[in-house]
């Protein structure tokens, strides 16, 4: 068992899932002051957003400045849920143990 391995590849799949939060957050707020763009950032991520870093390359190719509004919401929201993450995550797996067995 590779513990740096599975410790990478969490992170990398907890970025991806950040940026989906973000996606949505300014799906959110377009959708209230600028619904054209909105539908259009929605068509561009529809079957983009597995892979949270290459959807943010494309979308810096297309619309450099939704791609750092994605960016800059995903930073806050990491900064927001990193204290206690790790603590939820390890209690979440005891519990489900428990109600397992």
């Amino acid at each position: 068992m590779n513990l740096k391995q599975i410790a990478k590849d969490t992170a990398k799949t907890l970025q991806s899932y950040l940026t989906y939060q973000a996606l949505r957050t300014v799906l959110a707020q377009l959708g209230e002051t600028n619904p054209p763009l909105e539908l259009w950032l929605h068509n561009f991520s529809s079957g983009k957003i597995q892979n949270g870093e290459s959807f943010i390359e494309q979308l810096l190719r297309e619309k450099p400045d939704l791609a750092l509004r994605i960016m800059t919401v995903r930073e806050h929201i990491a900064e927001e849920i990193a204290e206690f993450l790790p603590e939820m995550v390890r209690t979440g797996i005891q519990q489900s143990n428990m109600e397992q067995l």
